[in-house]
């Protein structure tokens, strides 16, 4: 008889939660109150209470509650059904629904989400940055190679028209040497 009564209860709770399962928007409308209280605290603790953080605040209330219906997905068990979104090719459970009520996320766990978010952002930039640098560092080096070159055939060229020049200067006095020589030899036949 027991094993019978416990069946029975064991039946009963099943169909009760299978009954009491809540719908996606139920889900949505407990996560967006989450958010909610989530972005009123980080703004005021961050922002103080003012127009700005007010309409700051809409707008990131806004953009979540666009994301969810566009991104939340339902993994429905019979007896509890969850919430989840695709990120990155990883799905990311964000509520628990059961007996009629929704389990989302903590406020620790949204700030800790936030905090890795923005870490990634930061890393993402900071390794931008860095590629960017590494970027001008690359052209920086092009530059001042393409102006070493340049110096270079500066050079060259102007050791070229020394060279040029010296070689004019010294047919110039060969050409001189040779007409004192001859010169001189016309003075000595003349002469003797």
């Amino acid at each position: 008889m027991k094993k019978l009564l416990i069946v029975v209860i064991i039946l009963l709770l099943a169909v009760l939660m299978t009954m009491t399962v809540p719908t996606k928007q139920t889900h949505k409308d407990a996560m967006m109150e989450a958010v909610k209280e989530f972005v009123d605290e980080e703004a005021d603790n961050r922002f103080g209470d003012n127009v700005l953080t007010d309409i700051g605040k809409s707008v990131a209330v806004k953009t979540v509650e666009l994301a969810l219906n566009t991104k939340l997905k339902e993994h429905n068990y019979l007896v509890l059904n969850t919430t989840y979104v695709k990120l990155n090719g990883e799905e990311h459970m964000l509520s628990l629904g059961m007996f009629g009520h929704v389990f989302t996320f903590d406020k620790e766990m949204l700030h800790e989400k936030l905090e890795e978010a923005l870490k990634a952002k930061e890393e993402a930039a900071s390794e931008k940055e860095a590629a960017k640098m590494s970027a001008r560092e690359l052209k920086k080096l092009e530059r001042e190679q393409r102006k070493r070159e340049r110096e270079l055939a500066k050079e060259q060229k102007r050791k070229e028209k020394e060279a040029r020049k010296e070689a004019k200067r010294k047919e110039k006095e060969a050409r001189k040497e040779a007409k004192r020589k001859e010169k001189e030899a016309r003075e000595k036949s003349e002469g003797v």
